[in-house]
Parts: C-alpha cells; structure tokens; sequence
C-alpha cells in the first residue's frame, strides 16, 4: 500500500511539475498584458518538434543520440521556441495592444491553428516517436517503482522553476518586468522599455513551455501535432487555480491539479467498481475548473479584484 502510494505521488510530481513550467507561461503573460496567449499550448508542441529536429540536423540518427547531443539540442530548442515567441507577440500581438482586449485572445487562437496546421503540413499529422532525454532505468523507494526518467524531469524542472523566480524577485530585469504588470504608461514615463519587457515576457514563458513540451514527449515517448491542445488547457486550468497573474500560484495549482488527476483516476475504478475509469482524468480536471470559477475566481493566491483596484489600476 505504502509502494503504491509513493508511485502515485511520484506520478502526480512529473506531471505537475511539466504543467507548471506550461503554466507559468499562461500566468506571466496575463501579469503584464491582461491576455489569454491561447497560442501559449503551442509553444509546449514545439518545443519537441524543435528538439527532434535539433537532434536529426545534430547526429542524423536519433536512436544513437548521446548525452552530450541531447543536451545541446534541448537548449537550442528551448532558446528556437523563445524567438518564435517572440516573433509572434511583434506581428500577432503587438499591433492589437490598443484595441479591445478580444482582439488579441482571438489573433492568439488564429496563431494557435495556423502553428498546429503548419507542423502538420511539414511533420506530418501522425504522433512520431520521441526519444527519452533521461536514462530509463528503475527502482524501488520505499516499496514504490520511480524511474530516473521521473527523476530527471522533476531536476529540470524544478532548476527552470527556481531560475524563473530567481529572475523574477532578485534581478533588475524582474523588477522591470513587474513594474510594467503594474502599469505600463507609468513605466514608460519612468524611462523602462515597455516593448523589450514585454518581448522578454513572450520570450521566457514560449522558453518554459517549450521545455514542458520536451520533457512531456520524453516522458511518453511520443508528440502529435495536437499535444499542446488539451495539456495547454489543464495547464491554463492550473494557472487559474492557482491565481492566474501569479507565478507561485500557477506552480501550486499545477501540483493540485496533478494530485487530482492521478489520484482521482487512481480511486475512481475502486469508488465504483470499475464503471468509471482512467479515462475520466481529463473531467476531473476541467470539473476542477468549473468549481473554481464558481467559488474562488481569484484563484488560491490570486489577487481579489474589487472596484477600487480597477480604478486605480486602469491606464488611461
């Protein structure tokens, strides 16, 4: 009983720590624009198209990639997918930021099918293969099977995670980028580079997801096309859960979400005597999303909007 338990924390560990790095993504985007980067999924897909094929240009053949090669192509994907980000905020965003805020939700829907049609049209629409960027080897801890993969993913996520709020609350790029979440116009007048913290915003979060993405594939052995679509939306389920706008909240509501999910899933076939299954994993996540809305739309540590801070937080 004690071994299945610390499987199942195991699992909800690499699988929460995968959404927060795709969650956090979602959460600095809203913090400075006040927008839904629906595209933000997309960015987690390619991250492992750009990876395979850092790998096929690196060493042709990816079943004989070693460490040193998947190193070098997990960064140089990571870093691809940053520019893209960026590339798109400056042709799809940036021209939309005086107008409504529906305008850029929908242009980022537009980018998000234009990406996924694009990497069908070139990669095929066929899931592929991924290889592992982690050893695959296993072992007991305390009478529970964790393999080296699981821990792999939860170090490199757990570096970018730090790293990213590390650079947030300790650097002077971070006090910059907070400083335009607070307002904008203000930080104009005060000489900050509006355009370049919002560039290093849809630089870093692409750069995130592009790693949650990589991991994801290695974890499973396999990408499509589509992965970023529903993982997207659990991620964005976890960023509200936790208070979207809120970097430690996006963190907290991916591991709750996680905990959720595997476990649900692991108690629904014995709460109901096998009618409901593994397959209901994805309706507890997006019921986890009802719930919240209904209940605490602010999230669990998220900021409480009242009257007052509209008024006095709105740029004119």
């Amino acid at each position: 009983m004690l071994g299945h338990i610390v499987q199942q924390v195991f699992n909800a560990l690499t699988i929460g720590s995968i959404y927060a790095l795709i969650a956090l993504g979602y959460t600095m985007v809203y913090g400075v624009l006040r927008m839904i980067n629906f595209a933000h999924g997309e960015m987690f897909m390619l991250g492992a198209y750009a990876a395979f094929l850092c790998l096929t240009l690196l060493i042709g053949d990816i079943g004989g990639a070693g460490a040193m090669a998947m190193t070098a192509a997990f960064f140089a994907a990571v870093l691809i997918v940053g520019f893209v980000g960026i590339g798109i905020e400056r042709m799809a965003y940036k021209p939309l930021r005086a107008s409504t805020r529906l305008a850029p939700m929908l242009s980022s829907l537009g980018v998000s099918l234009a990406l996924v049609a694009g990497i069908q049209i070139l990669a095929g629409p066929q899931p592929q293969a991924f290889p592992s960027f982690f050893p695959n080897e296993r072992f007991e801890i305390l009478g529970g099977s964790v393999t080296t993969i699981q821990i792999g993913i939860l170090v490199a996520s757990f570096v970018l995670m730090g790293g990213l709020q590390l650079l947030v609350t300790r650097s002077r790029i971070g006090i910059v980028v907070r400083a335009v979440s607070e307002s904008r116009p203000t930080a104009q007048l005060l000489g900050i580079n509006v355009n370049r913290s919002i560039s290093l915003v849809f630089f870093v979060g692409p750069l995130l997801g592009a790693a949650g993405g990589i991991l994801y594939a290695s974890y499973y052995g396999v990408m499509t096309p589509t992965m970023g679509a529903i993982v997207g939306l659990k991620a964005f389920t976890a960023a509200i859960l936790g208070g979207i706008g809120s970097i430690p909240g996006a963190m907290l509501g991916s591991f709750i979400l996680a905990g959720v999910e595997v476990g649900g899933t692991a108690l629904l076939p014995v709460l109901t005597g096998g009618m409901l299954g593994t397959e209901y994993r994805d309706v507890l996540a997006f019921l986890i999303l009802i719930l919240v809305l209904l209940f605490r739309p602010a999230g669990l540590l998220g900021e409480a909007v009242t009257e007052e801070s509209m008024v006095y937080k709105r740029e004119f």
